[in-house]
């Protein structure tokens, strides 16, 4: 079935209560991402990498020039957290990738209102824009994940 915000959209899960803020409202399932690499690594019993996991969402800069992505962060902590357990459930899990680290137009709807990334690009849909672009806070929380290999996670 396809959805109105692109993609394909099933039954709801009862059982998740965090999702992305409106328009698209999409559910988040970081412990769903730690089920499905464990079955796919007791399945085929071979080496896993994340390669794309990310957030769309409709972002604007604020009176300070600045976009304050929490709920980008939010994400982003909540599925490592989730890579983490599963290394320790005994999963080869070799990496993660996030989707994508500057805004581009989505695939999904075609639109630059959807923006995935830490790095804001002054584009919208109409095709206005400088193409600027300006770091978001994202950007410096992801950055510490990997300058510490997520070690500034596990105690969160």
């Amino acid at each position: 079935m396809q959805g109105d915000t692109g993609g394909l959209s099933g039954r709801e899960n009862p059982y998740l209560t965090d999702k992305a803020p409106e328009p698209w409202g999409w559910a988040v399932d970081p412990k769903g991402l730690r089920y499905t690499l464990n079955v796919l690594y007791d399945r085929y019993h071979l080496p896993l990498m994340i390669v794309e996991n990310g957030v769309g969402l409709d972002e604007n800069l604020n009176e300070h020039d600045t976009i304050d992505d929490d709920f980008r962060i939010h994400y982003i902590d909540e599925h490592i957290k989730n890579v983490h357990e599963v290394i320790l459930d005994g999963v080869d899990c070799r990496g993660y990738l996030y989707w994508g680290p500057i805004d581009v137009l989505s695939a999904g709807t075609g639109e630059m209102k959807k923006r995935y990334g830490f790095i804001y690009v002054d584009r919208f849909n109409d095709g206005h824009g400088t193409l600027e672009r300006k770091i978001k806070k994202s950007y410096y929380h992801y950055k510490e994940i990997i300058e510490t290999n997520g070690e500034c996670l596990i105690d969160k």
